[in-house]
């Protein structure tokens, strides 16, 4: 069985090479973020005649999460459960399902923008949520994980410079305190192997050739419980499907079970 995730930066502008890589990758669940449309904007349609059921949380903003799955779809939940609200507004972060043997979330966390600002208070906010709303699936038998885009370096070795990064977000004690808390759930990080150079980077920025200097982040991230850590038998960034003209800023991270 294979899974993935990956942040297209827009489902509209990014569908027909996710309709390619879905169909050349053999993905049987792949988990997006940042869909970028409304309801009504995601093309249900397409993927549904490409195989693929989809169970959608967007509303339109600069969020938006999905499932996708061509082996099952059930048991949706549709946001985080008592997850905090920002400026009044409940964003659409998080998306859950049974998937075949599998559960697993599809979460969007909180980018933070800058340490003082209002955002990086709801993101910590956001992943104590997060840790509650899992604890009993991260504890059970069946094989469960939380994918996405989190928005945060576990360590210094998942950035190119850290001291590019100092005093910013994405680094900070408190965020990878955050993850540390997630994985004492019973999660553990499922680290994929890089298909060039020595690190398995998942984001490199549009500017600056940040991606043919490799100067990139992993911040895209796969916490799976003992059944699931248990099953992988590989995982890998497909860093091939961040080149070219229309690429997402985010490469798809895979995932590899033998279930």
């Amino acid at each position: 069985m294979r899974i993935a995730t990956w942040n297209v930066n827009s489902i509209t502008a990014r569908l027909p090479r996710l309709l390619a890589w879905l169909e050349s990758s053999g993905t049987d669940v792949l988990c997006i973020q940042e869909t970028k449309c409304t309801l009504e904007q995601f093309p249900a349609e397409a993927l549904r005649e490409a195989g693929y059921e989809s169970a959608v949380n967007a509303t339109g903003r600069w969020n938006g999460v999905a499932l996708l799955s061509r082996v099952g779809l059930a048991d949706v939940v549709t946001g985080l459960p008592g997850g905090p609200e920002y400026e009044g507004v409940e964003e659409p972060r998080a998306v859950s399902a049974t998937c075949g043997p599998v559960r697993v979330w599809s979460v969007y966390v909180p980018n933070g923008r800058e340490v003082a600002h209002d955002h990086y208070a709801y993101k910590l906010r956001w992943l104590e949520a997060l840790q509650g709303a899992v604890a009993d699936d991260a504890a059970g038998a069946l094989p469960f994980a939380v994918l996405g885009d989190y928005n945060i370096a576990p360590t210094d070795e998942d950035v190119w410079d850290p001291a590019v990064f100092e005093g910013a977000t994405h680094v900070t004690p408190a965020e990878r305190d955050a993850l540390a808390a997630l994985r004492g759930k019973g999660l553990s990080d499922v680290v994929p192997r890089p298909l060039k150079y020595d690190h398995p980077y998942s984001y490199w920025d549009y500017r600056q050739l940040a991606f043919p200097k490799n100067r990139g982040m992993r911040i895209d991230l796969v916490y799976g419980n003992a059944p699931f850590a248990a099953a992988v038998k590989d995982s890998y960034v497909d860093r091939e499907e961040r080149k070219g003209k229309g690429a997402s800023d985010h490469a798809p991270v895979v995932v590899d079970l033998e279930l």
